[in-house]
């Protein structure tokens, strides 16, 4: 399975709406290629904030019925007539099998559908219709978040999709053969570890016993390259514990240092403060 066809089935999967041949497909696919992981967080995330309830918003007129038109547009596969085929009396709606029935083979609906029941073709059919009714249910809630959303909401939403999260870089991080990580504690007596791998894209800082800061502050990482100074990032933390993916690339022998500045981090660019913490990533 490829990471296509996988992304289909997990964003199947966040919505409840794959069959059980589907999911098993998925969680084999998942235990195969444990990389795969941002994907499934970033669909549950996506089907989560979809679940959480919005504000009516009234769509522009014919918007709703041309994404609709879009979304039902599916090149599901039929069965092909052969062209010696007598030509056949139309048949009732009630008459035609459901594929998604499980037919005796004496139901007068499995002669009327043209094909045995269980058949390959028939399954194949099935599967088919099954993959392109998950991807037609993920793109309709797709388009009901931006029919709600038009605006600066889609692009946060969209930004906040693909961004990776500190748990899942960090779980790259130690899968991976060349993990590395050190460690230094804090001045008020709390702990700093940084985590990286040459293999995986990102650094990971992850604290402990962080000491309070007052609302209007932040704490920001910096990565401390020579004697300048190169801003990673702001965050903050509620209960003195804190995982965060560092913004920019480290490079050998930065230091990794963290002070607390105004909300936000430095208007500057530069720290106002001492650090709380300074972390060498050499030896």
């Amino acid at each position: 399975m490829n990471e296509q066809t996988f992304a289909e089935l997990s964003a199947g999967y966040a919505l409840g709406a794959l069959s059980p041949e589907d999911e098993l497909a998925y969680r084999e696919a998942l235990d195969a290629h444990p990389e795969w992981m941002p994907l499934v967080e970033a669909d549950a995330a996506a089907a989560a904030l979809l679940s959480e309830g919005v504000a009516d918003v009234t769509p522009p007129p014919g918007l709703k019925a041309s994404l609709l038109a879009q979304i039902g547009a599916s090149d599901v596969v039929e069965p092909q007539a052969e062209t010696s085929a007598p030509v056949e009396a139309p048949r009732h709606e009630d008459d035609i099998a459901d594929p998604a029935d499980e037919l005796q083979d004496d139901d007068p609906r499995a002669a009327a559908s043209g094909y045995p029941v269980g058949s390959p073709v028939t399954e194949e059919v099935q599967l088919v219709q099954r993959r392109n009714w998950t991807r037609s249910l993920f793109a309709l809630t797709a388009s009901i978040a931006l029919l709600v959303g038009i605006g600066w909401g889609v692009g946060t939403l969209t930004q906040g999709m693909r961004a990776p999260s500190a748990e899942s870089v960090l779980a790259q991080i130690e899968r991976s053969g060349d993990a590395q990580s050190s460690t230094a504690q804090l001045v008020d007596g709390g702990e700093a570890t940084v985590h990286w791998s040459p293999s995986v894209d990102g650094v990971v800082l992850v604290a402990e016993g962080l000491p309070e800061i007052a609302d209007d502050q932040s704490y920001e990482a910096w990565f401390v390259r020579g004697s300048a100074p190169i801003p990673a990032g702001a965050f903050e933390s509620s209960d003195g514990s804190a995982a965060m993916l560092l913004e920019g690339d480290m490079q050998p022998e930065d230091v990794i240092a963290l002070t607390i500045e105004q909300s936000g981090g430095s208007p500057s660019g530069l720290p106002t403060t001492d650090p709380i913490v300074a972390i060498p990533t050499s030896a």
